[in-house]
């Protein structure tokens, strides 16, 4: 049975201008590829509301799970919350729960849980809070959708609690070898290798180093014979190419 699928929507026009880099993406795919959840997408996105909108229900009729990270903050341009209500189509507003625990996160919550405050607050009509140890804000889940902030810490200690939520498969292993030799000299038998074993996928990173042209191939799947097998057929193509 195949493993289950995700997806990861990046939000943020500081991501498209370079002035801030995701790291997210790359803690969610360790983290999922150990769960034995394949991800298979990542898109990233502006602060547009129509795009966010699209790309949310394009990804989420399409795979398993959907991840977001970015925008659920308390100013103006923070528009994930609104973006997910609309495009499944349902109200949004500010829920007890959530500014119960928010409050927790302030020595006066009366005073200090003013409106910009308030906005961290507002969940979409049906979704599931994700917990949020570092700063109170929760994120939420609705449908297979789950929504969470963009500042990494805080992405990740939300991770943590919505993983043992999910349904995973077989954790995907994975093993190297490296070959000194251009990849027109071992495409085919790459080829010939991935098409007798079609569970395994089997990619070709080209490097030059010192002169030398070679690439590392890298196998992945969830056989470990079969990964075992690949491995010392790869060994013996990289011990006769350097002969």
């Amino acid at each position: 049975m195949p493993n289950p699928t995700a997806a990861m929507l990046v939000i943020g026009d500081e991501i498209l201008s370079g002035r801030t880099q995701d790291t997210n993406t790359n803690h969610l795919a360790i983290k999922l590829t150990e769960a034995g959840i394949d991800l298979r997408e990542i898109r990233v996105v502006g602060d547009g509301a129509s795009e966010i909108v699209a790309a949310v229900n394009a990804l989420r009729t399409r795979f398993d799970y959907v991840f977001t990270s970015g925008g659920i903050g308390p100013t103006h341009d923070d528009i994930t919350a609104d973006c997910i209500a609309e495009a499944f189509g349902v109200s949004i507003s500010v829920r007890a729960d959530a500014r119960a625990i928010l409050a927790t996160n302030y020595k006066n919550p009366d005073v200090d849980l003013n409106e910009a405050r308030l906005r961290m607050a507002r969940i979409p009509d049906g979704a599931d809070l994700i917990d949020n140890p570092i700063s109170k804000a929760p994120g939420f889940r609705l449908s297979n959708v789950h929504v969470m902030a963009g500042v990494p810490p805080v992405f990740h200690a939300m991770l943590e609690s919505v993983l043992p939520t999910l349904t995973g498969g077989e954790p995907l292993q994975s093993i190297t070898v490296r070959i000194e030799a251009p990849e027109g000299e071992i495409a085919e038998t790459l080829s010939n290798m991935a098409k007798a074993t079609p569970s395994l996928s089997f990619g070709s990173y080209p490097f030059i180093q010192n002169g030398i042209f070679g690439s590392n191939i890298v196998v992945r799947g969830t056989d470990v014979e079969k990964l075992a097998a690949a491995r010392e057929e790869l060994l013996a193509l990289a011990k006769t190419l350097k002969a």
